[in-house]
C-alpha cells in the first residue's frame, strides 16, 4: 500500500493533499488512537479494483523532515511512503523527487550518516509521471540524498513542488505534484536492477538520464558536497558507504567524476562500479547474461555490445536460466573487408543478428568474436544461428562488389575496376583525362577514344569460412 504525508506546516504540501483529495474517490474515516498532530484525526484510503486499500493519506503537524515514528502511523502493511512537500531553491518552476537521508551531518532532520531506505522504482515512476503532467513553464529534475527524516525502514521519497511562494500557491504545480504521487499505487519500489550514485552536483543529471533513458532505477545518491562532508576516519567512511547500498538496495554503483579513492575502496567492499555506457547497454538483457558474457567474453567497458537476440529473448528475467549460446570467432579478412566498406552498417548489422559482439574503437566499430545461440542438433542449416551472421557481412559486400556469392567454404566476390596500368598502356599519362576516365567516362587522347571498359579488369577475392567451425565455443548453462 502508498501512504501519503501531508505536512500543515508546509503550504505547498497542504495545497497538493486537497488536489489528492479532489482526483479520486477516498473514503475518509477518523482515527481516535493518535493525536491529530501526529497523523491522527482524518484520515483518507483508496481501493484497487478487488477493493483492496492500496493508498492512505495522512497529515501531519510538523514539517516532513522532521517527522519521526510515521510509519507506525499508517494502519497497514506499507509498500512505500511518499512525502509530498515544497522545494526552496533559485531554480524557478520546478518538479522534483529525492530521497531522503544524511551522508554527512544532519542540518536539516534525521541523523548524522544515515539513510531512510530509498524507493528507487517509485523514484524513477514519479519521474516519469512528473514529466507528463507538468505544465508548461516547470522543469522536472531529480536531487541527491539530502535531510531527514532518515529512520524509515519502509521505502520512501520526498515528490516536490518548488521553487519559492509562487510555486508553492500554484495549482497546476500542486496538481501535477498530485497526479505523479498517485501513479506510485502499483509500483514496485525496489526493483532488482538498481544502483548507488556517488559524485556529481546536487541535481543529478547523469544519474537522472539513467533513469530515463535505461531500465535501471537510482536509490541513494550521494553528491560530492555529502562526500567532502565525510570524517576522514576509514571505518565511518566505509560505513557510510556500505549503508547507502544497503538502504537502497543496491550491489552497483555509477560513480560521476573520477574519485580514485573512492571507486578504489568501493571495489574493495565488492560493490561492482559500472559505467553510464554499461547501464544503456545492458537495459533489456538478463542480468545473468550480462554476467555470464562479461566474464567469458569480454567486459561492457571493454567493448562488449548486445544485440537484439539478447532483447528478444523475452521479458528481462533475472534468473539463472541462461540459454546455450556459442562465441564464434569471425574471418579477418572477410570483417576486415565488411568493416573497411562501412562499418557503422557491419556493427548494427551484425548485432542484430547477434546475442552480443566484441567492438572496439569505443563501441563503434566490430572487432568480434560474436555470441549467437547454439545450434540445434540435427537442425537444417537454414536453422543454423551462424548463418544469418554470415549473411549480414554479405550483405556489406554487396554494397560495393558486382557478384557475391556465398558457399559453405568461401565467399567469393568480383567487381570490374579501373586498373592505372592499361590506362597508361592505352597513352592516358596522369592528369584531368586520367581522372575522368577512371570516374567512368570516355576520354580522346592523341586522336583515339578510350573508353572506360578498355581500362577495367575483373578482380575476384576469395573469403575463407574455415575459422567460423574451426573457432566456436559453446557455453552452457549447466557448466
Amino acid at each position: 500500500m502508498l501512504g501519503i504525508v501531508v505536512s500543515r506546516a508546509d503550504s505547498a504540501s497542504e495545497r497538493i493533499g486537497e488536489h489528492l483529495r479532489s482526483l479520486a474517490d477516498w473514503e475518509e474515516t477518523t482515527d481516535d488512537s493518535r493525536p491529530d498532530a501526529e497523523g491522527g484525526g482524518a484520515v483518507y484510503r483508496l481501493r484497487d479494483d478487488e477493493g483492496r486499500p492500496d493508498a492512505e493519506l495522512r497529515v501531519f503537524d510538523d514539517l516532513h523532515i522532521y517527522l519521526t515514528g510515521v510509519e507506525e502511523a499508517f494502519d497497514a502493511d506499507l509498500d512505500c511512503l511518499a512525502f509530498v512537500s515544497r522545494h526552496a531553491g533559485d531554480t524557478g518552476p520546478l518538479l522534483t523527487a529525492h530521497p531522503t537521508g544524511n551522508v554527512g551531518q544532519a542540518e536539516y532532520g534525521g541523523e548524522d550518516h544515515r539513510f531512510a531506505r530509498a524507493a528507487p522504482g517509485a523514484l524513477k515512476r514519479v519521474r516519469e509521471s512528473l514529466d507528463r503532467y507538468a505544465p508548461e513553464d516547470y522543469d522536472v529534475g531529480m536531487e541527491c540524498t539530502h535531510h531527514g527524516p532518515t529512520n524509515l525502514d519502509t521505502p520512501s521519497l520526498f515528490v516536490e513542488v518548488g521553487s519559492d511562494e509562487a510555486q508553492w500557491a500554484d495549482d497546476d504545480a500542486a496538481r501535477a505534484v498530485a497526479r505523479a504521487t498517485l501513479d506510485l499505487r502499483d509500483v514496485d519500489p525496489t526493483p532488482e536492477r538498481t544502483l548507488v550514485g556517488f559524485g556529481g552536483g546536487h541535481y543529478v543529471p547523469r544519474f537522472e538520464r539513467v533513469v530515463r533513458e535505461t531500465d535501471w532505477a537510482v536509490g541513494h545518491v550521494a553528491a560530492d558536497w555529502g562526500l567532502d562532508d565525510l570524517p576522514e576516519d576509514p571505518e565511518t567512511y566505509r560505513a557510510v558507504l556500505r549503508r547507502a547500498f544497503e538502504r537502497s538496495g543496491a550491489t552497483r554503483v555509477l560513480v560521476d567524476g573520477e574519485r580514485s579513492f573512492l571507486r578504489e575502496t568501493l571495489a574493495d567492499l565488492g560493490y561492482e562500479v559500472v559505467s553510464e555506457t554499461w547501464t544503456r547497454e545492458t537495459t533489456g538483457v538478463p542480468l545473468a547474461l550480462v554476467e555470464r558474457l562479461e566474464r567469458e567474453v569480454a567486459s561492457v567497458d571493454e567493448g562488449l555490445r548486445f544485440g537484439a537476440l539478447a532483447r528478444d529473448a523475452g521479458s528481462v528475467s533475472e534468473s539463472d536460466d541462461v540459454a546455450d549460446y556459442t562465441v564464434l570467432a569471425l574471418p579477418d579478412d572477410l570483417l576486415a573487408e565488411a568493416n573497411g566498406i562501412d562499418h557503422e552498417t557491419t556493427l548494427a548489422a551484425v548485432r542484430e543478428r547477434s546475442v552480443a559482439v566484441a567492438t572496439d574503437e569505443g563501441g563503434t566499430r566490430l572487432a568480434g568474436p560474436a555470441v549467437v545461440p547454439a545450434a540445434v542438433e540435427n537442425s537444417s542449416s537454414e536453422d543454423d544461428p551462424v548463418t544469418p551472421l554470415v549473411d549480414a557481412l554479405v550483405g556489406v559486400l554487396e554494397t560495393t562488389y558486382d557478384h557475391v556469392e556465398r558457399g559453405d567454404e568461401a565467399v567469393v566476390v568480383r567487381d570490374r575496376a579501373f586498373d592505372p596500368d592499361l590506362a597508361r598502356e592505352r597513352g592516358v599519362s596522369e592528369g584531368p583525362a586520367f581522372g575522368r576516365l577512371s570516374a567512368g567516362e570516355t576520354v580522346e587522347v592523341d586522336g583515339r577514344v578510350v573508353a572506360p571498359a578498355d581500362v577495367h579488369r575483373e578482380r575476384e577475392r576469395r573469403f575463407s569460412l574455415d575459422a567460423l567451425s574451426d573457432t566456436r565455443r559453446t557455453s552452457s548453462k549447466d557448466s
